[in-house]
């Protein structure tokens, strides 16, 4: 069955599954030589050392855990092999990372936002002397904080910048949300069978519940560790890409 399923993919959702499990076996065998490739290929706030530009695109291929990139890369198999079918394997692919990419933008616009409403300014090294180092604990990213001069901002407001400088971002999640959103709008009565609870949902319904979701956890701050903002993002990034391909329907690309 898993053969038949791998062998029917387009070209473009198979080579994504791959590349997103050769990047997840990467991590670990990296891990064993003491190397976090997390550091690396993950998206990081734009004004942190950490941050390079590349990691835009890497970061869509990385994944925390078994359940994040079994959940996205289902996404790749149940949606958007039907869009790469609908609109051909390099419209596919300018969509996927288009929104890709744009999630991680629209959730570096935010983080800049919380640090400039912190410190007054979107890079704040010269400002504000705090140092962190990132401490890898199970797999997950915790660090550790040695406030120098703490000046204006307490030690909640220090945390919080202290983690949009040094913990990452990363997941096909911003790519996925993007290509529901597109799914939801080209085919928005198609049923999906839920797992929890076990119960049919048209896709329409499906967007409009995990983009409400997003938003409020978002903007509430609840249901912490995930990349809200990516979510939106890349649904926003996905409506914004359908809407002009509407429009103009003599260019393909």
């Amino acid at each position: 069955m898993l053969k038949n399923l791998f062998g029917n993919l387009p070209p473009v959702s198979k080579n994504i599954l791959i590349i997103n499990v050769l990047f997840f076996l990467a991590k670990f065998v990296f891990r064993t030589k003491g190397i976090y490739l997390e550091d690396y290929l993950a998206i990081h706030y734009v004004a942190s050392p950490l941050f390079q530009p590349y990691q835009f695109i890497t970061s869509i291929f990385m994944h925390s855990d078994i359940m994040h990139i079994l959940f996205n890369m289902l996404g790749v198999i149940l949606m958007g092999s039907h869009l790469e079918r609908l609109w051909g394997p390099k419209r596919y692919l300018i969509f996927y990372f288009v929104t890709g990419i744009g999630a991680s933008v629209c959730s570096n616009f935010v983080n800049g936002i919380e640090v400039y409403q912190l410190t007054g300014t979107f890079f704040p090294d010269a400002e504000i002397n705090v140092m962190t180092t990132v401490v890898h604990s199970g797999g997950g990213f915790e660090y550790m904080r040695e406030v120098i001069d703490p000046g204006s901002l307490n030690l909640s407001q220090l945390d919080i910048l202290s983690g949009i400088y040094v913990v990452p971002e990363l997941g096909a999640s911003g790519a996925l949300y993007g290509v529901l959103m597109a799914f939801a709008l080209l085919f928005p009565n198609t049923e999906f069978m839920l797992m929890f609870p076990p119960i049919p949902i048209k896709a329409k319904w499906l967007a409009l519940i995990l983009g409400g979701v997003a938003l409020y956890s978002g903007i509430s701050g609840s249901m912490g560790g995930y990349a809200h903002f990516a979510h939106l993002g890349g649904m926003l990034f996905g409506f914004i890409m359908i809407m002009i391909w509407r429009r103009d329907k003599q260019n393909f690309y």
